[in-house]
């Protein structure tokens, strides 16, 4: 086709139809050769037994207090379970508590979602996804009675259910019912409805909505004392934003920010409001109102913009504000009074990634923090002292102790300095021959931190290294990092990671032959496109979920949305820019591709498995390779699975177990403990 007066090829566009029969059976071919080569490898097997292992555990969680009653509720899972279980203790002398919800009764492609509980626990609203779906029905549990209401919701989208204090009925977020928008748009036009408890969802009325742009996003808070609710409207980072004050008869959401130009977040403490924004701050600050002069006429600075840290969020927790940021992508927690004086920063076991949680109105500060070499570790902080008392550890079988961390700096192609954490095992030697994966999602303004992550631990095991680079477009430093990465601007975000690459061969971690690059969604984006750009930097890539046709991918599910982040081909000015990297469309006949494994999801709204298949296809002419290849090429489109994955932990372990495998053959590392494989 032409576009924009440029002739398009897509030799592949019959491959779309997910539905199609002829599209069917060409994917369930390569889905069976793909499986049939994995399922004979040794170290398959290895894998597969080890995520068992390690993912199979008794497990309770953190204690989570009712706002209004002594109630509490809490998750546990039990080795031989695939899903959490939900239980109400009814105070904290109520040593058993009682199971509320088990989603292992339920089919083995449900899981519960969108859990919210009323303020006094006597309701429970919940959702049930199928096989990865993010819209689930909803529905309303009586925790006394334990009894369904009849009451169902569809199409629930953003968040649980924000429910007023006095139980009469709660706020959500749906998509529109069947015939309510023009056919081929249900993924979009989301509303805010209000569901009065004992009502017909069917019935609800939208209190919160944009009819004329389909893609933004809408969600709402009630304050914690049930005096407001907040409504956001959304196009990812730039946001409008509403306030209601529930205590005048008939009141009205009250404009407090309009115009799409910049984030803001809103937290309601006592009679002062707390907006947090890149408002004249791309690395974000704290503005403060009193609730009855919310205007930004009004506004006073409370916490300015850090001259180096880029603010994540505050946390009002325990009669004080918790300040995140991110220094060089860890984490930085900051402490101050409400008058806004600052007392210490919070003292963390090491560098890693770090999460405070709590009630204003109670008296306990819930902490999480989790590090490369640290799994998830729970504690309650004392702010008298600043220190932090040990809750609960992870109880995952592994020993960390010989894991390590470093960050180090590389230059980029334009000049910009871009850090990287490499993860890797104290022994390492640096003579360009480790194993490594490298990986990067560079988008959308997320910030790859510090965390633990087991298969980045099974990997190590293996014997090799794991280097995760912040590419620009993502958060890490803020707004402007951000948009260095996005639209015009988004071969920043692949020339950073090929730089990344480089810098690891002329550093003597590791060559050519011996680095496997993977990425999902957004980063199967970037790994498929630097394949094709620099096909030489790498030996293997495992491209998961991705976007890779860049012309057509605003056709798909609701994947529209995401033309604030890419731009999309209707824009005349954004065609060059994504005909340029669009992975899909720069496979070149007779390139030496890297061995390449590429993924979906039969489920997937976001990143429609058509893009796997197209790309697969693409490459399968080029080269002609298949799984038999010396640098082989695999396709698997996984059923009954959405954007993020599986359901169950043993089909979770069977396909990473499939993803890792791959990637171990073709970098030639043995399963430990037997010997290495000959040379090629």
């Amino acid at each position: 086709e032409t576009l924009h007066g440029t002739e398009v090829t897509d030799n592949y566009r019959w491959l779309e139809d997910g539905t199609d029969a002829e599209v069917l059976s060409w994917q369930t071919e390569r889905n069976k050769a793909a499986a049939e080569a994995l399922d004979g490898l040794a170290q398959n097997s290895w894998l597969e037994a080890r995520f068992q292992h390690l993912w199979r555990y008794d497990d309770e969680s953190t204690p989570d207090p009712c706002l209004l009653s002594e109630r509490i509720l809490y998750w546990t899972k039990k080795a031989d379970q695939d899903k959490w279980v939900l239980h109400l203790r009814e105070n904290t002398e109520d040593a058993e508590g009682r199971v509320i919800l088990d989603p292992n009764t339920w089919e083995e492609t449900e899981t519960a979602s969108r859990i919210s509980a009323s303020p006094d626990c006597q309701y429970l609203a919940y959702g049930i996804a199928k096989g990865g779906d993010e819209n689930p029905i909803l529905r309303i549990l009586d925790l006394d009675s334990m009894e369904e209401l009849p009451d169902r919701m569809s199409g629930w989208k953003q968040g649980g259910a924000q429910w007023l204090h006095d139980n009469s009925g709660f706020y959500y977020t749906a998509k529109p019912l069947e015939g309510e928008v023009p056919e081929g748009e249900h993924f979009y036009w989301h509303r805010t409805y209000f569901h009065e408890l004992g009502t017909d969802g069917s019935q609800d009325p939208a209190v919160h909505q944009d009819d004329k742009v389909k893609e933004l996003y809408h969600w709402v808070e009630v304050s914690e004392d049930g005096q407001r609710v907040t409504a956001y409207k959304s196009q990812f980072n730039k946001n409008e934003v509403r306030l209601l004050n529930l205590n005048e008869e008939g009141g009205q959401f009250v404009p407090m920010v309009t115009g799409m130009e910049d984030e803001y977040y809103v937290d309601v403490v006592e009679d002062r409001l707390f907006i947090t924004t890149d408002w004249n701050a791309p690395r974000y600050r704290v503005l403060t109102t009193t609730t009855d002069k919310p205007g930004r006429e009004h506004w006073q600075e409370f916490i300015g913009e850090h001259e180096e840290d880029t603010m994540s969020y505050i946390a009002p927790v325990g009669g004080h504000l918790y300040v995140s940021y991110r220094h060089n992508a860890h984490t930085r927690i900051a402490v101050h009074k409400l008058d806004g004086t600052y007392l210490h920063d919070v003292a963390l076991p090491t560098i890693g990634t770090a999460r405070v949680w709590g009630y204003w109105s109670k008296p306990d500060v819930w902490l999480s923090f989790s590090s490369f070499a640290h799994p998830s570790t729970t504690y309650k902080y004392n702010v008298k002292d600043n220190s932090l008392a040990l809750y609960k550890e992870s109880p995952i079988d592994i020993d960390p102790s010989n894991m390590t961390s470093e960050q180090v700096w590389f230059t980029s192609k334009d000049g910009t300095k871009i850090p990287m954490f490499i993860v890797h095992n104290k022994d390492l030697v640096r003579d360009g021959t480790t194993p490594l994966l490298l990986t990067g999602y560079g988008g959308f303004n997320n910030s790859e931190v510090p965390r633990f992550s087991t298969l980045n631990a099974v990997w190590l095991e293996a014997g090799g290294a794991v280097a995760i680079p912040n590419l620009r477009g993502g958060g890490e430093f803020g707004k402007t990092w951000h948009e260095a990465g996005m639209r015009e601007k988004k071969q920043n975000v692949f020339d950073d990671f090929i730089a990344a690459a480089e810098w690891l061969f002329a550093n003597d971690y590791t060559n050519p032959d011996k680095i496997a690059i993977s990425g999902g969604s957004n980063g199967g984006l970037l790994v498929s496109a630097v394949m094709v750009q620099r096909p030489e930097l790498y030996r293997a890539v495992l491209c998961q979920v991705p976007l890779t046709d860049m012309i057509r991918f605003h056709k798909f599910g609701l994947a529209n949305i995401w033309s604030e982040e890419y731009g999309n081909a209707d824009e005349a000015e954004m065609f060059p820019h994504l005909l340029a990297y669009s992975p899909y469309h720069n496979v070149n006949r007779g390139a030496d591709y890297p061995a390449l494994f590429v993924t979906g999801s039969s489920n997937d709204a976001r990143t429609d498995p058509a893009h796997a298949r197209k790309f697969y296809a693409a490459i399968e002419g080029a080269t002609g390779r298949d799984t038999s290849s010396e640098k082989a090429l695999m396709l698997s489109v996984f059923g009954e699975s959405g954007h993020g994955g599986a359901v169950t932990i043993d089909t979770q372990a069977a396909q990473y177990a499939q993803k890792y495998a791959f990637l171990m053959w073709q970098l030639e590392m043995p399963v430990p403990g037997t010997p290495a494989p000959k040379e090629r």
